[in-house]
């Protein structure tokens, strides 16, 4: 349990998405309680069709409503009202332990970071299966490859942010994608991110899991390599007029070969398809480019947006009671990522 006096000035708001969580809404939100007795605890129903708004309610937490379907949606519409200092999001199934809540909010206020992710620990195959073990690599080796810097659990629904990352966060994803998100937003901007190990644990008799592990792995592969064209525009663009640049190589040389041989082009259309395949290579690459020019303007604006805001309000941890953070594979310090 959390001192009263531990947060004392720090506004604090706990981010709790739900959709017929009845089963388990209650103890979520009285663990989350306990934990940060201080924080307001939003619980936001995104079209529930069973009591989870009247135990939320009874619980104690502040219940809203966002009518359209999809975590993207409620995290967004959580981002844009909510005003606090410290954000805790956590999903309302009782899978993560929300007991470490304050453990959380530790790590980021002692960095201070600006952004913590709670590294989900398991011993029960139920509760995260082979299939959304090997899935989470995949996607996270992906993303770290791509933006050149690696989280451990890009996935994770359990994260703590500043208001300045809160704030900054275009929050653009509808449904499960939203994870991915702000895990790109992160090493887009290159924020101080910490990671914590978590338990995790199989959802409460009763309850019933909304992922689809096929379903939900194609659309977050096809979130990123959309964010992929966006944020990394040369080498999407540098792939694609690869593969161009490769057919036309393929039919060109022949005719070359023959030209220098005989002197003569007998395959026009073939030398033809070989040209147009070069030059679009070309405009491709060349597409690539100013697209690029523009992401950087953008990356910028959203850097100034981000540092309009004060960084997050330092706390001081007594001697061994600071939870110790993950380190990542390709940290390079300790404790950020």
């Amino acid at each position: 349990m959390t001192d009263l006096q531990e947060f004392a000035g720090v506004d604090i708001a706990v981010i709790v998405p739900c959709y017929n969580e009845a089963v388990a809404v209650t103890k979520v939100v009285t663990e989350l309680r306990a934990a940060l007795p201080t924080a307001s605890i939003y619980v936001y129903d995104n079209n529930s069709t069973d009591d989870t708004a009247a135990l939320a309610r009874a619980a104690g937490a502040i219940v809203r409503h966002e009518s359209r379907k999809g975590k993207g949606n409620v995290v967004r519409r959580a981002f844009s009202d909510v005003d606090a200092d410290v954000y805790v999001l956590i999903d309302g199934d009782d899978t993560y332990d929300a007991a470490r809540a304050g453990d959380l909010v530790r790590v980021l206020l002692q960095g201070p970071y600006d952004h913590v992710v709670g590294v989900r620990k398991h011993t029960n195959e139920e509760a995260y299966r082979p299939g959304h073990t090997l899935g989470n690599r995949v996607l996270t080796g992906t993303v770290g490859a791509l933006f050149g810097r690696q989280i451990t659990d890009m996935l994770s629904g359990y994260r703590v942010f500043s208001r300045r990352y809160v704030k900054s966060f275009p929050a653009l994803a509808q449904e499960f994608e939203i994870e991915t998100e702000l895990t790109i937003h992160s090493l887009h901007l290159r924020v101080p991110v910490a990671e914590l190990a978590i338990g995790y644990k199989e959802r409460p008799d009763g309850g019933e899991s909304k992922l689809r592990t096929y379903r939900d792995g194609m659309r977050i592969l096809r979130w990123i390599l959309s964010v992929t064209r966006l944020e990394r525009p040369t080498l999407f663009h540098g792939i694609l007029a690869s593969v161009f640049g490769v057919v036309s190589l393929i039919l060109g040389v022949p005719v070359i070969v023959e030209y220098l041989s005989t002197g003569l082009v007998p395959r026009f259309p073939t030398a033809i398809l070989a040209s147009t395949m070069g030059i679009i290579a070309i405009l491709v690459l060349a597409v690539g480019y100013v697209l690029d020019a523009i992401t950087r303007g953008r990356q910028e604006a959203a850097r100034l947006a981000y540092l309009r805001l004060p960084a997050p309000q330092t706390i001081e941890a007594a001697a061994g009671e600071l939870p110790v953070p993950v380190v990542p594979a390709a940290a390079e310090s300790p404790q950020v990522v």
